[in-house]
């Protein structure tokens, strides 16, 4: 299913491909043959304002020196001898520019004076004067080519003028091939006085004008330089401005895409992560200019959801937890009621069955053994009461105690009087009569050292003593509970404050007990906002160390 999906790569390129490289491509297309029409508009307009340009050039010179001609005429009549009007003549030549000779010949030599001037590269003006008589200017081809192509001669196309029987006459950029070549496609008939279009290469025009006066034809010839120049260049121009910006939009495109599938790939990392029970992932963008908003704050709330879900599965975790202590809680406790409440029960039972009984007679100290050990049970059941009641309070922190001063010996005396000590081992306590007075709950420490007592009593070693010490530091009171017993190690003297923790286990239970006691001694202590701490090492066995504040 999903390998039929493209990548976003993919998807990408392909709509680059129809978005941007086919558009850029037809465009391309369509502006070079837009540009190719235009640029051979261009040429053959600048073909025909050129061929017209040395049209007018001609026309002007050609004025010019009929115009000078005619004045020289006017004046040749002020001379009767022919002497006299050489002599007039060759002073003119030294004034007029570009003038060679000026002579008067006879009208049948007209047509073989200009042929033999042609001949050696030489203009022929003529001038009739009279019937018979004509006024012949001659000048040099050069200056007349000189004179037309000026304005032209950074153009490359190239120019020739003719006359009607074909001769040379002037040109720009001669080559002999090109010449041959366009005189070649020259029509038979010329129009007349009009620049026309001939020719059959459409990026080549070739424009010619045919004169009646004078008696020329120009032809104009655009050369492969030039369109090269119009028209190939400005397609290459066109060609390469969109490939240049074609690779700039695919650079533009690739770095976007770059980032921003990085990104997008940050995002599918956070979701894997998370689907496989990582919920401490972060998705760490990488931030630039192409980062959409969006993915900023799919990122963001990606981020927040996954720290909540990180949350949720801690306090999960946390409950879980809890929820195994309590299992385990509620089966040491029922263990251990049913444990502590059965014998006690048993016992009180037994002996009020026999104070019940009819059929025998029992005696006063019978009598009164049996209910001291029924009050003994009923105390004891009594207090397992009371401890079990005092845990939630404890876990709850709504213990309440009645803070006042407290002289420390005689709450040691009273709880040396409410212990059971069967075995009756030596109690010491090395407490002075002036000890100053403490801030505490005198029912809630007599319980704390009852229980302290009790422990000792029930662990010490077999002829072992009890022993109390005391002490001042630091403005505090601090009491010592101290047994001798095998040591205990640190990970077990850890686990003693938790509930229903013993020394020794249900296998090896050998003293009676819940497992609260040390449990009730630190809430106790601690809601008198005292502390308590536990050591043990060879020299001190067990030691239950007590710190309270000062009266």
């Amino acid at each position: 299913m999903f390998g039929k999906h493209l990548k976003i790569v993919e998807q990408i390129a392909i709509v680059f491909v129809f978005a941007v490289v086919i558009p850029m491509s037809i465009s391309a297309f369509i502006i070079n043959n837009v540009n190719q029409q235009a640029m051979r508009y261009q040429l053959r307009e600048s073909a025909v304002l050129i061929a017209n340009m040395v049209s007018d050039e001609i026309d002007f010179f050609n004025k010019i020196v009929k115009s000078n001609l005619e004045q020289i005429a006017f004046s040749l009549k002020n001379y009767q001898t022919d002497q006299a009007k050489k002599a007039y003549l060759k002073s003119v030549v030294e004034k007029l520019p570009d003038c060679e000779n000026l002579e008067i010949i006879n009208a049948l030599q007209i047509e073989e004076i200009e042929k033999t001037k042609r001949a050696k590269k030489k203009a022929v003006v003529p001038l009739k004067i009279s019937e018979n008589q004509y006024l012949v200017a001659t000048y040099k081809l050069d200056a007349v080519r000189d004179e037309l192509f000026k304005s032209l001669k950074d153009d490359k196309r190239q120019i020739y003028v003719l006359t009607n029987d074909g001769d040379l006459i002037a040109e720009h950029n001669y080559t002999d091939k090109a010449f041959k070549k366009t005189i070649s496609l020259l029509p038979q008939k010329l129009e007349k006085n009009d620049a026309v279009i001939f020719g059959d290469v459409k990026n080549q025009p070739l424009v010619y004008v045919s004169k009646d006066e004078p008696k020329i034809t120009i032809v104009v010839n655009t050369t492969e330089k030039v369109t090269k120049k119009a028209i190939t260049n400005n397609s290459w121009k066109i060609l390469l401005s969109c490939l240049f910006a074609t690779f700039t939009i695919i650079f533009v495109i690739g770095l976007y895409t770059y980032y921003l599938y990085i990104n997008i790939r940050q995002l599918f990392k956070g979701i894997i992560a998370i689907s496989k029970g990582n919920y401490e992932r972060q998705i760490r963008l990488l931030t630039t200019a192409f980062t959409p908003h969006e993915i900023i704050f799919l990122a963001f709330e990606f981020n927040r959801m996954a720290t909540e879900i990180h949350k949720s599965y801690i306090q999960l975790k946390k409950n879980n937890i809890e929820l195994k202590q309590l299992n385990e809680f509620r089966s040491n406790l029922i263990d251990t009621v049913s444990h502590e409440l059965r014998t006690p029960l048993t016992s009180i039972q037994g002996y009020t069955s026999r104070l019940m009984r009819q059929d025998i007679v029992i005696d006063e100290e019978t009598k009164q053994k049996s209910l001291r050990v029924i009050k003994d049970q009923s105390e004891r059941l009594k207090r397992l009461i009371e401890d079990l009641l005092t845990i939630p309070d404890i876990e709850g922190m709504r213990l309440r105690t009645n803070i006042e001063q407290v002289w420390i010996p005689e709450i040691l005396e009273e709880a040396r009087v409410l212990i059971k000590n069967k075995e009756q081992k030596e109690i010491i306590f090395n407490i002075t009569e002036d000890f100053p007075l403490v801030q505490a709950d005198k029912d809630r420490l007599l319980q704390v050292f009852v229980n302290l007592l009790e422990n000792g009593a029930k662990y010490a070693s077999e002829g072992s003593k009890i022993v109390v010490d005391t002490a001042i530091s630091n403005n505090k009171a601090k009491i010592f509970f101290k047994n001798d017993c095998d040591v205990i190690p640190p990970s077990k003297l850890k686990k003693l404050f938790e509930k229903f923790i013993r020394l020794d286990d249900n296998t090896t239970r050998t003293t009676r007990g819940t497992g609260l006691g040390l449990f009730i001694v630190k809430g106790l202590i601690e809601a008198m906002n005292g502390e308590i701490k536990l050591h043990s090492d060879k020299n001190c066995g067990f030691c239950a160390e007590i710190t309270l504040r000062l009266a």
